[in-house]
């Protein structure tokens, strides 16, 4: 009879339990690091229109969502194989996008509406608090929740379609505000400066 060593598989155990919990840290290292670069790509690839797809190439506040939006597919793929098997991941990174790029304008424009101007700590802070809250709603969602697996289906089909919003919104910019370039008052490649 096999003897079982209960200290390793123990240690096993606490060892992928903590990189689990550190995983979407990782998430929000790496999401601000690449959004961050990638607000420079566009001017440094001397306005590629491919590098244009996952780069800011303007000063909007689409332009800035769309800077947590490729990050954090880049990390979705980063992430399958560390957190494919847990049944809730397409539901956590799809709530996480979605929460990333909604929290970017509102708690922009309530900003804007108390200090009647763009501060612009508090918007690379605003950049970052999003980020933050939507890799810790990732994790909560990853750790302590169980959903229903039509949810994943459902948060597959969601994250496709902002995914492909985001890249067809970069050639062909709404009409709403969110979409204009603060100093040059235009859209899309004709607001970049």
């Amino acid at each position: 009879m096999k003897k079982i060593n209960w200290y390793g598989y123990i240690s096993q155990i606490i060892k992928y339990n903590l990189m689990m919990n550190m995983i979407d840290f990782y998430g929000f290292l790496f999401i601000s690091i690449l959004g961050t670069l990638f607000h420079f790509t566009y001017d440094a690839s001397g306005h590629d229109k491919y590098v244009s797809l996952f780069s800011a190439v303007n000063e909007s506040v689409w332009e800035h969502m769309k800077l947590v939006v490729f990050p954090s597919l880049v990390w979705l793929l980063i992430e399958i194989p560390f957190s494919y098997k847990n049944p809730n991941f397409l539901t956590s990174k799809c709530i996480s996008l979605i929460s990333m790029i909604l929290l970017i304008p509102t708690l922009f424009y309530i900003m804007k509406k108390l200090f009647k101007k763009n501060i612009f700590i508090i918007d690379i802070l605003i950049f970052y608090i999003s980020i933050g809250v939507g890799q810790y709603l990732s994790y909560l969602i990853k750790n302590n929740i169980l959903v229903e697996p039509t949810f994943n289906y459902i948060s597959l089909i969601i994250l496709i379609m902002v995914y492909g919003y985001f890249l067809i919104a970069t050639f062909l910019p709404g009409k709403s505000d969110i979409y204009t370039d603060p100093i040059t008052k235009k859209k899309g490649f004709k607001g970049h400066h």
